[in-house]
């Protein structure tokens, strides 16, 4: 899951980008409404969480033109401003939450994997394909019977070769899907990932071209 964090408090959004690293999710901060909204123009966020006060375009502005584009993801507003008359507003402006500075990380969280899962509505949250299970809310992989012990970024670089099915994913997409701006790794480091989950794939009994090597191209789960 990716989420765009809209705060020029460097401080907080530093704070909440480590917290939410932690929750697995992929984060891209912004510190100011115009870069998010060029941010929100080129990468596909599953959630926005976004200051009201913020400089060149403020949060309800930001959210208001998002959803007049056809926004659809969650937009949840961070703000000390705790009136019913700003609460309305931010409500009115597109969001589907608010909560008021400062807030309970623990809450926070709860309030986005709530948000996450309206956002999924509908959808079969576990992922399967050939005999592997995935559960993206429990973060458990299982191959026939067979529990998957992997790492945040295997598990990432699964979920995402799951939710493409035949697409074959280049090494470029994998690293701009997975990774925040900024900390973009060299596509060596998702060969090296690809390596260890065919590993332990291979270990718990399927077959050595799982997920497959498209030369040139890039890489697709093998029907």
């Amino acid at each position: 899951m990716r989420i765009l964090l809209v705060e020029d408090d460097r401080h907080l959004a530093d704070s909440l980008a480590e917290a939410l690293t932690a929750q697995q999710y992929t984060v891209d901060v912004a510190c100011d409404g115009e870069a998010a909204w060029q941010n929100m123009a080129t990468y596909p966020y599953d959630l926005a969480l976004l200051d009201v006060t913020l400089p060149r375009l403020d949060g309800l502005q930001l959210c208001q033109r998002l959803r007049v584009q056809g926004y659809q993801s969650p937009v949840l507003m961070l703000t000390a401003r705790d009136t019913s008359r700003d609460k309305v507003a931010g409500l009115d402006a597109g969001a589907d939450a608010y909560m008021v500075k400062p807030f309970d990380l623990s809450e926070l969280l709860a309030q986005i994997r709530a948000l996450l899962r309206r956002g999924q509505s509908g959808h079969n949250s576990c992922l399967n394909h050939q005999g592997l299970q995935l559960n993206p809310t429990t973060y458990e992989a299982i191959y026939g019977d067979h529990p998957l012990r992997l790492t945040p970024k295997e598990f990432a670089i699964l979920e995402l070769l799951l939710h493409n099915g035949r697409r074959v994913l280049s090494r470029p997409f994998i690293i701009e899907s997975l990774w925040p701006l900024g900390e973009a790794p060299g596509e060596e480091t998702v060969k090296a990932h690809i390596k260890g989950l065919r590993h332990k794939l291979r270990a718990a009994g399927a077959p050595r071209t799982f997920i497959e090597t498209v030369h040139g191209l890039g890489y697709r789960l093998k029907p």
